[in-house]
């Protein structure tokens, strides 16, 4: 008598078995899809209903070991009472929260006007955590914009939505600006978009080598202030000295 034998579940087929991890049911849809999905990347869309509440007990769940085997007496300590559930809240619903929810939806406006003028928005406070050990990243941004004709006008409190969403998550302060730089880029088609990000790096100043008060600076400049210096010179002069 032959025994009938279960394929082996393979990245491309999809985890169904209501046993299975959440987090598995959505990691081999985005592996069937062959999207990425590093730290920094979103998977809103493979995110079904009612997921990400059950990701939450299951990240609670995984926290609650690690907390184990730190050796911290969960079941006695008062302090780390409820510890779990509030890490896992924070990194789903706040701090990593652009990995897990689509883009905010943005209010545009013709360029009736034919605005042609440098319009420069900042500073915007970044938030994020790096990659290498969920350490914070705090600091500032500042948005200029050279527009045409062409352009999608969008509300200013957008620019700040759209860094929300690409701050939060596990960044590296070098990509997340390229991400941002591209998203604006692809949501408003202007002539020149240039992004100027000064943060503070926790992972260096309350560990490692412990050094406080440096920063990091990085820009990213496309269109016309790639090409026309003085544009350039003129954004760059326009931010604040004692920033």
């Amino acid at each position: 008598m032959l025994r009938k034998i279960d394929a082996p579940q393979t990245s491309d087929t999809p985890a169904d078995d209501e046993g299975t991890p959440v987090s598995v049911k959505i990691r081999e849809r985005v592996q069937a899809a062959r999207k990425r999905f590093n730290a920094n990347d979103n998977i809103a869309e493979f995110i079904q209903p009612g997921e990400l509440e059950a990701l939450l007990d299951e990240v609670e769940g995984k926290m609650k070991g690690v907390l184990d085997s730190l050796v911290i007496d969960v079941e006695h300590d008062h302090n780390t009472d409820n510890t779990a559930r509030r890490v896992a809240k924070m990194y789903l619903n706040e701090v990593f929260r652009g990995r897990y929810v689509p883009a905010p939806s943005l209010t545009e406006f013709p360029n009736a006007e034919h605005l042609n003028e440098l319009m420069i928005v900042g500073p915007i406070t970044v938030r994020s955590a790096c990659s290498h050990h969920f350490c914070p990243i705090i600091g500032q941004l500042w948005i200029g914009v050279m527009p045409n004709e062409h352009t999608n006008v969008i509300g200013l409190s957008k620019y700040a939505r759209l860094a929300e969403w690409i701050m939060g998550r596990p960044q590296i302060q070098e990509e997340a600006v390229v991400q941002l730089a591209d998203l604006i880029q692809e949501k408003t088609q202007p002539d020149g978009l240039a992004l100027v990000m000064e943060a503070e790096h926790f992972c260096m100043s309350w560990r490692g080598v412990k050094e406080t008060g440096s920063k990091m600076i990085n820009s990213v400049m496309r269109g016309v202030f790639l090409k026309d210096p003085n544009l350039r010179r003129e954004f760059l002069s326009l931010l604040p000295r004692n920033r």
